[in-house]
């Protein structure tokens, strides 16, 4: 159960009023999600809209078992997609799956259906999160289209980093080159490139970018 006096709750839904928050204490639901735990999958009835508080999730789509990769949700974040199956079937179009330990608040959807009506203002919420997603998509198809493949493993790893908030960050070469769609041993070559150019530095303890410690998505 929830309490209106969470700093997360008041941040994210104060601006909705005391009546939605009474309401979002009964509904609401708080989880503890382990890392790697696959939260939806693609055809799956979504039951609720997640609203993340701390840790990453993966949001991606399979292809000949290869990943293509939408976003990542950060603390703050929901998911689009979900909320977008509300005014339609309900259904997942999407894979989703917690890339570290994380928490979230979980919002039943068929309340969340209800809310868009009684309390329009939730809208606002989910034109934020479109317009948040419709950059990130335009950055990836950006880098598809334009970059080379070291450029693409570069802004994926300090991607990452910037989700988990985590550098050096645990990834595997494997996991990297499905995400792009690409071998692990093409990542390999790749990696050794960019370590030989100064950017990152690859340890037992994962990969280190070493240029710009901000470390923000190009």
């Amino acid at each position: 159960m929830i309490t209106i006096n969470d700093s997360f709750v008041l941040n994210k839904f104060s601006f909705l009023g005391s009546d939605f928050l009474n309401e979002l204490q009964r509904e609401a639901i708080m989880t503890d999600i382990k890392a790697k735990t696959e939260i939806i999958r693609e055809g799956q009835k979504n039951k609720y809209v997640p609203f993340l508080i701390r840790g990453s999730i993966k949001v991606y789509t399979l292809n000949d078992g290869r990943e293509l990769i939408y976003y990542f949700i950060k603390p703050n974040d929901s998911c689009l997609m979900t909320f977008s199956s509300i005014f339609a079937d309900y259904v997942s179009r999407v894979y989703a799956i917690a890339e570290e330990d994380s928490e979230a608040l979980l919002i039943p959807v068929s309340v969340m259906h209800d809310w868009l009506i009684r309390f329009p203002e939730i809208n606002k919420l989910f034109y934020r999160e479109y317009d948040r997603r419709f950059s990130e998509v335009m950055n990836m198809v950006n880098d598809a289209v334009f970059h080379r493949l070291d450029k693409r493993v570069l802004n994926h790893i300090k991607q990452q980093i910037s989700a988990t908030g985590n550098n050096p960050l645990k990834i595997t070469h494997r996991e990297i080159a499905s995400s792009l769609g690409t071998s692990r041993e093409v990542v390999s070559r790749v990696l050794k490139k960019i370590e030989s150019d100064g950017e990152i530095l690859q340890t037992k303890e994962g990969i280190k970018v070493t240029v710009n410690e901000n470390v923000r998505l190009i």
